[in-house]
């Protein structure tokens, strides 16, 4: 949207120029200024090589956290954003690659560098499968039959696999390094996540400007007339599968580096529909929505909930004296995350992202924004 409007004067006078992402040269000193100030961030916690305590360090794991989930919904993206495909898997998908990547590292040894391109094709592959069904079925069937993903692939590392996995027991994972240097602590991590998940962004934005990402798009809106134009959408469908899977290998793969440890009970259900929520606060289509989308929910149930639950539960109990207190505080969390997310729907249905363009649009349309 805002990419195809410039402010007043500015004009394009190359084929380079009009399909760049930064057209003015404003927009690529704000992104590049952007991107070496949070590389910036660990060099001034306490913890950093300067001893400057300018930043908290929670700051660091939270921008970590943000970095892996939004790669991972980036992924998501590319299947229900850009190609309409609904998937609750997505988690499982995750625990492919993070148990992938966490076995080729601990049984043959394999570097951190290599382990994680293997484990997401790997878990490309895995995708492919799931995403056969979409031959025959769309919509909720299709949700119903990436579901079983949900519930397999888990089965699977937990039982069959118990012997390499661990089972429902946690398994260790050894810290990355490059020429002898350590990535065990998380400020180190840093340095791998945030340039990856830039770089990942940066590539699912190109994917949707290619004869690729139009595909997806003419799947997405009308799959019956996309195949009357010549287009293989049963072909086109796996590859959103293939790429979506993908992304959420190397978001798992990140996450059990980062980690330095891995449970099952990182990747179940709830942490798929958790993601998909992502994406829809966010702005499913839009490049921006995955970052949006992370940020905000992590923002919400890391920060906003807890400060609100103690005044909560200080009023529910002369509202409604028949509720048990040990139930109310088991389940403030998600009535509140549930009720936000309502009445984000109900403001903002096509996301943050939406916002932010029209927002975007209107600063370059100055004076005459209204």
């Amino acid at each position: 949207m805002s990419a195809n409007i410039r402010p007043s004067g500015v004009f394009d006078t190359s084929y380079g120029q009009d399909i760049s992402i930064n057209r003015t040269r404003g927009d690529k000193w704000l992104s590049n200024g952007l991107l070496i100030a949070l590389l910036l961030v660990p060099l001034l916690t306490a913890e950093g090589p300067l001893g400057i305590s300018l930043v908290p360090q929670l700051w660091i794991g939270l921008i970590i956290r943000i970095a892996i989930f939004a790669i991972a919904v980036q992924g998501l993206n590319i299947l229900i954003g850009y190609t309409g495909q609904i998937s609750l898997g997505h988690a499982a998908f995750m625990a492919v690659g993070a148990y992938t990547s966490a076995i080729l590292a601990r049984e043959l040894g394999m570097s951190f560098w290599l382990a994680l391109p293997l484990s997401a094709l790997f878990t490309g592959g895995v995708g492919l499968i799931f995403g056969l069904p979409s031959l025959r079925v769309k919509g909720f069937y299709l949700a119903m039959a990436t579901l079983a993903a949900q519930f397999i692939i888990p089965w699977i590392l937990r039982y069959p696999l118990e012997g390499i996995t661990g089972g429902s027991r946690p398994l260790e994972v050894p810290a990355p390094s490059l020429f002898g240097l350590s990535f065990a602590h998380e400020n180190a991590m840093f340095y791998i996540i945030i340039p990856l998940a830039v770089i990942m962004a940066l590539a699912a934005r190109n994917i949707a400007r290619t004869r690729v990402g139009r595909a997806f798009v003419s799947v997405r809106d009308n799959d019956l007339a996309a195949e009357l134009l010549g287009i293989n959408v049963f072909s086109y469908k796996l590859q959103a599968f293939f790429l979506s899977a993908l992304y959420a290998g190397v978001a798992g793969c990140l996450l059990a580096f980062e980690s330095n440890s891995l449970s099952l009970d990182k990747f179940l259900l709830d942490r798929s529909i958790e993601m998909l929520a992502m994406l829809v606060i966010g702005g499913a289509g839009f490049p921006l929505g995955p970052l949006f989308g992370v940020a905000f929910v992590n923002l919400l149930t890391q920060n906003i909930i807890p400060s609100i639950i103690p005044s909560v539960k200080g009023v529910l109990p002369s509202l409604f004296p028949f509720l048990n207190p040990i139930n109310v505080d088991a389940a403030l969390s998600p009535l509140l995350f549930g009720l936000a997310l309502m009445v984000f729907l109900i403001i903002a249905p096509r996301g943050l992202a939406h916002r932010w363009e029209i927002l975007k649009i209107s600063w370059k349309l100055r004076p005459y924004s209204h």
